[in-house]
């Protein structure tokens, strides 16, 4: 018993941690196909990207990391779209301005320059890390940028994040040496990762290129992946590729639910075919609690629309779809607003998708 004299508060258990909540915001394919890049072109060497999130800002800016899929290189002039990707430097400035902290490289368009694309794309966000002080993940030069970016630990509020970021592989094939990225097929190595993300940090996100294009449900194959990515370490998986959003599910092994979403679809791109218009951007919370035990909440989804020139306005838009409900006046095109609108709900009843993110 605590004698009368003394107060009982100072024999209170005390918080070893402070509580608290890390928000990570997922956006799917970000693009640069030819007529982005002739839009952009100011002709005196500058490029004009800034309609592209302008209508994100308040999601890009309330959350305490951003995180991107690269679908090009920076491999220098001439720029170039598809098949074979090259975007102006100053498109990564941009989208670092804009909010995003973390780039994701590992997708089918890396190598589209060969090693030497790769190796400039890797000096260009090198860079940017000094400048802009951004990460980026999924390629290496070599065994001392391998270290440092794959598995990519990122500290926030306390809390250590590991992402883990590979893909089915490359449009060309340069067999082996540097630079490089990173292949699903290739477990013995992505085994090493997330064993070494495991051990270096609290959560371990696989963000992975993968899938079908343009089918919005995944395959077996996917699957087997997921399961193998869950069972080896992965506390979540956000997939990419397909250029259409993909349904979701949680994926339990002894250990753990591991929510899986297995394509995120395009953020801002030229595409206008069927539903790749229609993207999603996913919400991770992760919570500490006093004991400093760490939690993943159920994962939100927003979705989002790319406007193409002519549509919402005169350039590019990634308009958040839920603000901008019953607002076809704003439109330049309506038309656009009503395509919006009925992709949206092909995409909400094929994937079972709801939108949850507030």
């Amino acid at each position: 018993m605590i004698p009368e004299d003394i107060d009982p508060s100072r024999f209170a258990v005390r918080p070893l941690y402070k509580r608290d909540t890390v928000k990570i915001r997922f956006i799917g394919d970000i693009m640069m196909h030819s007529p982005q890049i002739s839009l952009a072109d100011k002709g005196d060497g500058n490029f004009d990207f800034s309609s592209y999130y302008k209508l994100m800002e308040k999601y890009l800016s309330d959350s305490d990391l951003n995180v991107g899929n690269m679908e090009f290189t920076l491999s220098g002039e001439p720029y170039t779209g598809y098949p074979s990707f090259s975007a102006p430097d100053s498109y990564v400035s941009y989208l670092a301005d804009a909010g995003f902290d973390v780039f994701l490289c590992a997708n089918n368009h890396i190598m589209d320059k060969g090693r030497r694309g790769l190796r400039r794309t890797i000096e260009i966000y090198n860079e940017l890390v000094e400048s802009h002080g951004i990460r980026y993940t999924g390629i290496a030069s070599d065994i001392s940028t391998e270290a440092n970016n794959n598995p990519l630990i990122v500290r926030i509020k306390g809390i250590r994040i590991a992402f883990v970021n590979a893909t089915y592989g490359t449009n060309a094939n340069l067999g082996e040496g540097w630079p490089d990225t990173y292949f699903l097929n290739d477990r013995n190595k992505l085994g090493e990762l997330l064993e070494s993300a495991r051990s270096k940090a609290d959560i371990v996100v696989a963000v992975v290129h993968w899938g079908i294009e343009h089918i919005l449900k995944h395959n077996k194959t996917q699957e087997d992946h997921a399961k193998w990515l869950a069972e080896n370490g992965a506390d979540v998986i956000i997939g990419a590729h397909p250029h259409v959003v993909q349904d979701t599910e949680v994926i339990k092994t002894k250990e753990k639910n591991v929510p899986v979403v297995y394509s995120l679809g395009n953020s801002v791109s030229n595409m206008s075919r069927e539903n790749c218009q229609v993207g999603l951007m996913t919400t991770l919370q992760i919570v500490r609690d006093g004991m400093g035990n760490v939690e993943i909440l159920n994962p939100e989804h927003m979705f989002t629309w790319c406007s193409r020139p002519g549509g919402y306005g005169d350039s590019y838009y990634v308009i958040p779809i839920t603000d901008y409900l019953g607002k076809k006046d704003e439109w330049k095109e309506k038309l656009d607003y009503d395509h919006m609108i009925s992709t949206l709900r092909t995409v909400e009843e094929e994937t079972g998708i709801k939108e949850t993110t507030k």
